[in-house]
């Protein structure tokens, strides 16, 4: 009959299969906190951070938040979940409006030392602090800032504080909030489990005490208890879960629990009671040995058992051993019977098989377990170095010991392998391959279950050809800046040491250096120009050197100053030239970008992309004339070069002449300014002036302008000016310009021209004036006894004359101005005397007599006048030369002033002054034919027409016995 016992085990908290709950964290870390502030919740799952959507919750509403944290102002229990992980505990967050709080600090796990804080606004004020628990007092709290509450349980204990101090008036009394600790589980209440669940009799069983401590938590260690029935299973409480029962039986059925604490104590939960059926077998028998037949060696005890189950009693047991029975036992009533071998020989080994009422057990073979001694470990191939690549074969052999034995093969306490040999070979092999971490120490064990024994240690080098190195720089890029520091590094990955580098600057060495340590060298130097090119390294370390790649440095020089040079294709520069402004940094790393300035002013720019300099051309005009500079720049900073000055000779343009008089006219006598200038041309400028082609002088301009040069007029200065202006690039002459000098009029001279020596009433008498210098045109005005007769004009200079049809008024004084703007001039007075044909006998008679005397006079004057006239005519005199008598006469006498030989046949009146003395002469003179003045030998009647004759009227002024003298009007003699 078959009867089943069953395993019922009730499921408690944390059952296995469930999600590990979320943790909730607040920062900063204090459940209460003071309204108006802003708390952190942060959500920590199985993962952190946290994968996917996470879910948050206040007062179990779902709120619309998704990230791992989330800041909150408003009291309530929170909430949150991540993917992987089931809901958390809640955490209740307040927010206080009082002005004392009281703080703890979260999370709290059962068993915690939890730190209460009593917290005012401004604690500086508070006197005394006092806290209590379910409203008494706790003892030794006075004006503490934070007391701690030991090993903390979830009970329902109520805290607060009070805060005092004395205030202006009176002594006051805060009082805090009212704060449960939050405690959260430290873990749950454990769950025993069996397996199997339903253990037929004799099998083995495994007991697990299941529960799970939270994340924060997870470095608290753990004891686990087994119990049935009250009595304590295995050896007591362990770190393990699990508990192994080799062997359940009829008699093992019956109520089991465990249970999980801490290793302080301070948390102890038991899971719940489970009753452990065990199900009953079909008759059986067999053999149990203590120990397993597996551990049986020399020395030792070995105790048979022979178990029969489901064989109905009483039972006869009898033991046997192949091919010889030892002992034969009866034990009536005895489910089980035990055969003894106190000490185990090597002779006691062979098959055991029991029989119970003629049942018989299945056969048990004991082998007699013999120690293993000490394993040698070799390799070959021997030697203590070994290369790379090359195939390793290391044994591990013992010399005695029972089969079978386990070899372990270790390098640097790191386990390679692990085989058992069941052969009747004590030994076991490894191959591999050797790489450079194979290097080191190597030892193996031998185990065969009777104690584990370890192998001398065998050393290892493994020789690692060194790796192609590779070769690194700092500052990192391909191009650095002149005076860096520039570090190389040439590194191997792998290879033995010692390790030689050596570091190399196009082929050049530069360093070499042996490491022992590290396989890496490094070579330190400061950047110039010439560090610009290919770098590569070399390691070697024995086995075949190895180079590195190569590795291009640009150390990027800063552009110098540049200079800047100006190419002309003459001496000088000249407007319309071509100059090319050359700019060139002597050092600096290409490209180049050099700008070019004129007076500051951007004139251009070019870049020259393998360095070296640029041109710039630049057609002249005079505007070009300052100061250029270039620039050149390669991104280091740009460098100005030396102002460099240019001058560019502007050839002199047309000058323009000015005269600048003081007045409207030019007088004889002014100072005119001739005022030469041009417009353009480069100093220093050389000015000629030129009066009719005549050089008048020159003058120098140094600094450019125009030059002036004076002149005080004369008559002579009247003609074509013009000037020149040359500084060296070829002579530009000006514009001719004409200047009139204005000479100012002389004192006219007033001639009286009749038709006859007697100016008659009815004869026309032509009065002549004329001025021997000034400028026309001339105005001449002519006067009677000072009342303006008539004026006329002489457009080109000479005289004007003025006809008159004499009247007996017409007697009186005559004079003439003469004006050409520039002040008039009035002649000598001639006075004129009109002569009538009536009068007495006796009047004639005095004026015979006085005639006669008067002609006496005249024909010597005539005769005198003859006589100076004929050398006149043949040399070019005049017939009148008052000159020629003056030499010869007394300075007493009167002096005839000669009328000009071009009036012929006129009557010529003019007034002779003598130099001293007071006497006029007034002279008549005929003129005919070829100027000969001539004169009458007889007197004649004055209608003979061709008679010369001669009116003299003589005025004689002397003292006062002669003032009585009158003038007297001569006629005509015979």
């Amino acid at each position: 009959m078959l009867l089943w016992l069953l395993l019922v085990l009730t499921p408690g908290r944390g059952q296995s299969g469930l999600d590990p709950k979320a943790s909730l964290l607040l920062k900063p870390p204090w459940s209460t906190t003071f309204k108006g502030q802003t708390v952190s919740l942060i959500c920590r799952g199985p993962h952190s951070p946290a994968q996917g959507h996470v879910s948050w919750y206040h007062d179990n509403y779902l709120l619309r938040k998704s990230s791992e944290e989330i800041r909150i102002k408003t009291s309530g229990d929170y909430k949150c979940k991540t993917h992987g992980s089931s809901i958390s505990d809640p955490v209740h967050v307040e927010f206080s409006p009082k002005w004392l709080v009281l703080q703890a600090q979260h999370p709290v796990f059962e068993g915690d030392n939890v730190t209460l804080r009593c917290h005012g606004k401004k604690d500086e004020e508070s006197k005394a602090k006092s806290y209590y628990k379910n409203g008494e007092k706790l003892g030794g709290t006075n004006n503490a800032d934070s007391i701690i509450v030991y090993s903390a349980s979830r009970d329902n204990n109520v805290y607060h504080c009070t805060a005092s101090g004395d205030g202006l008036w009176s002594s006051w009394t805060e009082t805090s909030n009212r704060l449960r600790i939050q405690v959260q589980e430290l873990f749950p209440r454990p769950r025993l489990t069996a397996s199997p669940s339903q253990p037929p009799e004799g099998s083995p069983v495994t007991l697990t005490c299941e529960t799970q401590l939270p994340p924060q938590r997870s470095d608290v260690q753990l004891w686990f208890c087994f119990f049935r029935e009250g009595q304590a299973l295995g050896s007591g409480c362990s770190s393990s879960p699990e508990l192994q029962i080799p062997a359940m039986w009829s008699e093992d059925a019956g109520s089991y629990w465990c249970q999980a604490q801490t290793v302080t104590l301070s948390v102890m939960k038991e899971s719940l009671r489970s009753y452990i059926y065990v199900q009953r077998a079909i008759p059986s028998v067999q053999i149990h040995t203590r120990p397993p037949k597996e551990s049986v060696f020399e020395g030792q005890e070995l105790v048979l058992v022979c178990s029969v189950r489901g064989v109905p009693g009483p039972i006869s047991v009898s033991w046997y051993k192949r091919p010889k029975l030892h002992l034969a036992t009866e034990i009536p009533l005895s489910q089980e019977t035990e055969f003894r071998i106190s000490t185990v020989k090597s002779s006691d080994a062979g098959k055991y098989y029991c029989v119970a009422n003629s049942i018989r057990s299945t056969e048990v073979t004991i082998h007699m377990k013999v120690p293993v001694s000490r394993p040698v470990l070799t390799r070959m191939p021997r030697g203590s170095r070994a290369l790379e690549g090359d195939e390793m074969t290391l044994r591990c052999e013992a010399q005695r010991g029972s089969l079978p034995i386990q070899f372990r093969f270790f390098h640097e306490d790191a386990l390679l392998k692990e085989t058992t040999t069941v052969t009747s070979w004590r030994a076991s092999s490894f191959h591999f391959s050797l790489t450079a971490e194979h290097s080191g120490n190597y030892y193996c064990t031998a185990n065969n279950g009777l104690g584990p024994q370890r192998s001398a240690a065998v050393t290892l080098s493994v020789h690692v050809p060194v790796s192609r190195p590779v070769l690194t720089h700092m500052p990192r890029g391909s191009r650095a800046l002149e005076g860096d520091e520039m570090t190389l590094r040439c590194e191997a990955q792998r290879g033995s040491l010692p390790i030689q580098f050596r570091f190399f600057h196009e082929d050049a060495l530069l360093k070499e250096t042996t490491v022992t340590s590290w396989r890496a060298s490094s070579f330190h130097f400061s950047l110039t120009a010439e560090h610009s090119g290919n770098y590569y390294c070399t390691a070697n370390n024995g086995l075949g050197p190895q180079r590195s790649a190569a590795v291009t440095l640009s150390v990027i020089v800063p552009a110098s100053q540049p200079v800047l040079t100006l190419r002309t294709p003459g001496a000088q520069a000249l407007v319309g030239d071509t100059v090319e402004l050359h700019c060139e940094a002597q050092t600096g790393s290409p490209p180049i970008l050099y700008r070019f300035y004129h007076d500051g002013v951007t004139l251009g720019n070019s870049s020259a992309p393998s360095g070296g300099g640029v041109s710039f051309n630049l057609s002249l005009t005079a505007e070009h004339s300052g100061n250029y500079s270039c620039e050149a720049d390669n991104g280091l900073g740009a460098q100005r070069s030396e102002v460099v000055p240019l001058s560019v000779t502007v050839p002199a343009s047309r000058p323009i002449l000015t005269l600048r008089a003081p007045g409207a006219q030019a007088l004889v006598g002014d100072t005119v300014e001739l005022h030469c200038e041009a417009q353009t041309g480069s100093p220093p400028i050389l000015y000629r002036f030129y009066h009719d082609g005549v050089t008048l002088g020159n003058s120098s301009a140094p600094s450019g302008g125009g030059v002036s040069f004076n002149l005080s007029l004369t008559a002579e200065h009247s003609g074509n000016y013009s000037c020149e202006a040359d500084n060296g690039l070829g002579a530009q002459c000006s514009e001719v310009v004409t200047l009139s000098v204005t000479v100012p009029a002389s004192r006219p001279i007033l001639t009286l021209r009749a038709p006859r020596a007697q100016a008659l009433v009815g004869d026309t008498v032509e009065l002549h004036c004329e001025a021997q210098t000034g400028s026309p045109p001339i105005l001449y005005h002519f006067y009677h006894d000072g009342v303006t007769l008539r004026n006329s004009s002489a457009p080109s200079g000479g005289g004007v004359s003025f006809n008159l049809s004499l009247t007996a008024e017409h007697s009186g004084n005559y004079s003439c101005e003469a004006d050409n703007g520039v002040g008039a001039q009035r002649s000598e007075v001639v006075t004129l005397s009109i002569t009538g044909l009536t009068g007495s006998r006796g009047g004639h008679v005095t004026t015979g007599v006085t005639g006669v005397l008067l002609s006496l006079v005249g024909l010597a004057a005539v005769v005198l006048l003859f006589y100076y006239w004929l050398p006149g005519r043949a040399g070019g005199r005049p017939a009148c030369d008052a000159s020629s008598s003056s030499s010869h006469s007394d300075p007493q006498e009167p002096t005839y002033h000669n009328v000009p030989a071009w009036l012929e046949m006129q009557p010529v009146y003019s007034n002779v002054n003598p130099k001293e003395g007071d006497v006029v002469y007034s002279e008549v003179c005929r003129i005919q034919g070829r100027n000969k003045c001539a004169a009458g030998t007889t007197a004649r009647l004055p209608e003979d027409k061709d008679s010369s004759v001669i009116y003299s009227q003589v005025k004689v002024t002397s003292t006062s016995g002669s003032r009585s003298q009158l003038s007297a009007s001569s006629a005509p003699h015979r």
